[in-house]
């Protein structure tokens, strides 16, 4: 499935059963934030050892509330994203990160 065509068939979803008036950008962000919470208690207590169809399935609901965050505010995931990592990049430069795990203000 192609991006537009997702992010259609979600708001078609959402559309037909009248959740709009409930997704707002903090109810949203409050969706996000709980369902990375369920993708992290997938972890909880033996990182090495998960049910990846569960992980899956968090990981889908996280993306989701964050594809229809996006279209609540008008902003285009791809375009978003692209320009992060162009920050990211130089927050995080090869030379000085380069299997490094610290903050980019500690580097």
């Amino acid at each position: 499935m192609e991006y537009e065509d997702l992010k259609k068939d979600i708001r078609q979803f959402c559309e037909e059963r009248d959740w709009g008036k409930f997704h707002t950008p903090e109810n949203l962000a409050k969706s996000i934030a709980i369902e990375s919470g369920e993708l992290l208690e997938c972890f909880q207590w033996n990182g090495s050892e998960f049910d990846r169809r569960h992980v899956n399935e968090e990981l889908a609901d996280v993306f989701i509330y964050c594809l229809q965050m996006a279209d609540a505010l008008d902003a285009d995931m791809l375009t978003i994203a692209a320009e992060k990592m162009k920050k990211n990049r130089a927050k995080y430069p090869v030379e000085k990160a380069r299997g490094n795990a610290v903050k980019y203000d500690k580097l």
